[in-house]
């Protein structure tokens, strides 16, 4: 079966059966064959469903629907969700199906959650819209927790991603501040979504949690979160306390990395992650971390590490 690509085009599908009817008149047998499976006639419509049956669908109008539910809520067009979700609610929460960059069919708050990652260009960027996305979502009815069985939250999803305005809406809508995901999870297995937010840099998601009221469990979610008070003691194990440098510096959280250097904490230590306080700190842009780590006196060959 096939998938349909990161960046849909409807023209390109019409095109393919247009060019699947063309060839089957001109003779291509194979291309006749796929039509015939599904229609006694070479017409385009019959063309069109010979097309959405190899993508997985029905007929043409599901694939079409499918596609433009994507483009609605990728381009975050409000006017368009609301008169889709006025003639469908569903559309709300039906698992987006058929995608290559998404086969495990996420629903749709899920899919706003990730936006800030471009899939079919592999880079972050801002998304403005999300929150109101996310909204007119939960209003149609689409769970705020997601549904029973599914690996994570849609708040641990926009955790991970970095979503803050969806983390807000899912927070005040009540979403589950300890909710944990599944043990065969991807991204953090049996991590809340404070902890998804601090392993993966996410300080601002981190800071709407924390204000929230989500619970602190571990002296590296502490750090991240800049504050390790009644967490750090004479009997903290060190690599405990090396996970919590990491944390600090991957959150430009300076006192805390003062306060864990001046409680004996090695700075150039390795985690059992293989994260490097200044490296780590280097790869993902945080200045403040690399200038203050490398005061402290951090070795910075770890920057020809992460040159390389």
């Amino acid at each position: 079966m096939l998938k349909l690509p990161s960046r849909p085009d409807l023209a390109q599908l019409r095109r393919q059966a247009k060019d699947l009817l063309r060839a089957a008149k001109n003779g291509d047998h194979l291309a006749a064959a796929r039509i015939r499976a599904v229609s006694s006639e070479l017409t385009l419509s019959a063309a069109q469903l010979a097309v959405a049956g190899a993508y997985g669908f029905t007929n043409w109008a599901e694939l079409k629907a499918e596609v433009e539910r994507r483009e609605i809520l990728t381009d975050r067009d409000l006017d368009r969700l609301a008169a889709l979700l006025a003639e469908n609610p569903g559309a709300a929460t039906a698992e987006m199906r058929h995608w290559c960059d998404h086969p495990l069919g996420p629903t749709p708050l899920s899919y706003v959650a990730m936006l800030r990652y471009d899939t079919g260009r592999g880079v972050w960027r801002d998304v403005p819209g999300t929150g109101a996305m996310v909204r007119a979502l939960l209003r149609a009815g689409a769970p705020v927790d997601g549904e029973p069985g599914d690996s994570e939250t849609p708040l641990i999803t926009a955790a991970s991603y970095g979503d803050a305005a969806v983390a807000r809406e899912l927070i005040e809508a009540g979403a589950a501040l300890d909710a944990t995901a599944t043990a065969d999870a991807g991204g953090v297995p049996g991590g809340t979504a404070l902890r998804h937010a601090a392993v993966f840099g996410m300080t601002e998601v981190v800071d709407v949690l924390i204000a929230a009221g989500a619970r602190v469990l571990s002296i590296a979610e502490a750090a991240a979160a800049g504050d390790v008070t009644g967490w750090l003691r004479g009997d903290t194990p060190e690599q405990d306390r090396v996970r919590a440098l990491v944390m600090a510096a991957d959150h430009q959280r300076l006192d805390v990395i003062d306060q864990l250097l001046d409680a004996g904490t090695p700075i150039d230590a390795v985690d059992p992650w293989d994260r490097q306080p200044l490296r780590l700190a280097s790869r993902n842009g945080r200045a403040a971390s690399v200038e203050h780590l490398l005061a402290r006196g951090a070795d910075p060959a770890f920057l020809d590490a992460v040159e390389r």
